[in-house]
């Protein structure tokens, strides 16, 4: 028996395999991947073992089928397009592209919008995309000055079955177009009566008289503003700065120079084609900064304002007045009161309180023999007790004399005209006594 033997090339992912019945079966011996090598080319040779050794040559051809194991893959990771604001609605902005490894169905890609939002809107209200070539178009004109950006996300699903997808990023951004004109700050150019600028007639040359301030919506060179002096009642007396807008005397100001100027100033942006707007200034030279200036003021406004101001003035002195009254009044009466209830003690004091009918007789001044100045004292005895236990005050008239101090402090003038402990005894339930000595 003869027995005849196969073989193949190496370095293939396939092997000749011996079966029992002395057949040869060609298996893989490693995974296919068709997107690597969709194609294989075998050479088989059978050599027999007789002498001299007979060969043989086959050649296999294996075409490898797909499967959908690949995704699609976005050419890039993150998409910048660009679009001129004022578009037209419908315009293309520009394109994504996503590649599949994989052949025919599994190879279709379709394009889609993921659900999002830009400034609370969705973002199908900005875009808008092809599904079969991946096209993305605006569906709303821009404005630069209200929104400068914005991001979608943009997926590639194929037609496999699973089908696979994958995901991309695609930011567009906002170009600026010079659609603004330059907005004036200062001075404004709204008011009905617009304001003065005071030079005086010393102002020497490089004097700053005032400054011109404007601002443009616009971005970049669209907004580089530039100024300039169209029309002056004197050019000769007043300039314009280029960059910075300021307006400062070229000469030194004389008498002889009038009294108004008038001056008109243009801002111009930088942009292609450029927008402009003016400002109109009004100076006036004086001697000084207020008589002036008051006297030539012709706005009816600014008298209404000082006699506001002079009736508010009479309005806070009549208020002083009448506050300085009341409290006044309120002192006086306060005085007035205390006054009065200060002459009803007294009174009441003297009244409920009687002299004794020999105490004037006894109370003689042993000097003169004549009666003395009389004194009145508070004395007070405790309820329900025959002790003569006094407590001496104050008196009501506090004046006295050296000679009177004598006679009240001397002992046996005391004991001599006033009897005090038998007069208690005989009024033991008042609780005040009034004592004339």
């Amino acid at each position: 028996m003869i027995i005849t033997t196969c073989n193949t090339e190496k370095n293939l992912p396939f092997i000749l395999k011996l079966t029992e019945n002395n057949y040869y079966q060609l298996v893989t011996q490693q995974p296919l991947d068709r997107e690597e090598t969709p194609q294989y080319n075998i050479t088989i040779t059978a050599t027999d073992q007789g002498s001299p050794r007979l060969t043989s040559v086959t050649v296999i051809s294996i075409l490898l089928s797909d499967v959908n194991d690949n995704p699609p893959m976005f050419e890039r990771g993150f998409y910048d397009l660009h679009l001129r604001e004022n578009n037209i609605p419908g315009l293309l902005i520009g394109s994504v592209y996503a590649v599949d490894m994989d052949t025919e169905e599994n190879a279709k890609v379709t394009y889609s919008l993921l659900f999002g939002k830009i400034r609370e809107e969705p973002a199908s209200s900005y875009i808008s995309i092809n599904s079969e070539t991946g096209n993305l178009y605006a569906i709303r004109s821009m404005d630069y000055e209200d929104i400068q950006d914005f991001q979608v996300m943009v997926r590639a699903v194929d037609k496999g079955s699973p089908p696979l997808s994958s995901e991309t990023m695609v930011r567009v951004l906002i170009t600026d177009e010079n659609d603004n004109v330059p907005f004036i700050l200062c001075p404004l150019q709204n008011s009905s009566s617009p304001s003065n600028d005071l030079v005086p007639r010393g102002a020497e040359t490089g004097y700053l008289v005032t400054k011109v301030v404007a601002v443009d919506r616009d971005s970049g060179q669209n907004s580089w503003l530039s100024y300039q002096l169209l029309k002056a009642t004197d050019p000769s007396l007043f300039a314009v700065g280029t960059q910075n807008g300021e307006v400062k005397t070229m000469r030194p100001v004389n008498i002889r120079d009038s009294f108004k100027h008038t001056l008109i100033v243009a801002v111009r942006d930088n942009g292609h084609p450029p927008q402009s707007a003016s400002a109109t200034l009004r100076i006036l030279l004086v001697d000084g900064f207020s008589d002036p200036y008051m006297k030539m003021m012709d706005n009816p406004k600014g008298e209404i304002l000082q006699e506001g101001d002079h009736t508010l003035t009479l309005y806070l002195i009549i208020c002083l007045v009448a506050i300085s009254s009341i409290f006044l009044l309120s002192v006086m009466v306060f005085i007035a009161t205390k006054i009065q209830k200060r002459r009803k003690f007294v009174g009441s004091s003297a009244s409920n309180f009687p002299e004794g009918p020999n105490l004037q007789d006894k109370c003689v001044d042993p000097n003169s023999g004549t009666s003395s100045q009389a004194y009145s004292y508070e004395v007070c005895l405790a309820d329900g007790s025959l002790s003569s236990e006094f407590k001496f005050l104050r008196p009501f008239f506090p004046v006295f004399t050296m000679e009177h101090q004598r006679t009240v402090l001397n002992p046996h003038i005391g004991n001599e005209c006033c009897d005090l402990p038998n007069q208690l005894e005989e009024r033991e339930h008042i609780s005040q006594v009034s004592i004339i000595c």
